[in-house]
């Protein structure tokens, strides 16, 4: 997965359309998630479409499997991941996400639409990471 600061880089340079198709391409290029862990326990409340995020632990560092049924959200997703994903869970939830993605102007860049799950979905990270920090 590219560096938060990678895709911030080329994101720059790019404009309308451009973005969204860097959005897109970012989301294929998660790893897949299995459709056994897409389930109601997973599910983010509050997008207009369906995600869903899995945390795993790989040592101490925590790695997130995440999918959506709609292409620019998921790209969306991923970027929410770049963030925080194989950090110390410690790491992650300390981490001001909403600011680490403020460069991305998405409240500007998107409709609301396509943004309002994101403050639950980081809300959901954070816990996630909370939780596995405190042992």
């Amino acid at each position: 997965m590219r560096s938060l600061d990678d895709i911030r880089e080329e994101y720059e340079f790019l404009e309308g359309d451009e973005r969204y198709r860097l959005l897109i391409e970012l989301g294929r290029d998660l790893e897949p998630m299995p459709d056994a862990l897409k389930t109601d326990a997973t599910l983010v409340r509050g997008c207009s479409a369906q995600v869903w995020v899995y945390p795993t632990q790989e040592g101490k560092a925590l790695h997130f499997l995440a999918d959506s049924n709609a292409a620019i959200t998921k790209g969306i997703v991923a970027l929410v991941l770049s963030a925080v994903q194989d950090k110390p869970a410690g790491e992650v939830a300390e981490m001001d996400v909403t600011a680490a993605l403020e460069p991305f102007d998405l409240k500007n860049q998107l409709s609301s639409n396509r943004t309002q799950g994101v403050p639950n979905m980081i809300a959901l990270v954070k816990e996630h990471a909370a939780r596995i920090a405190g042992g």
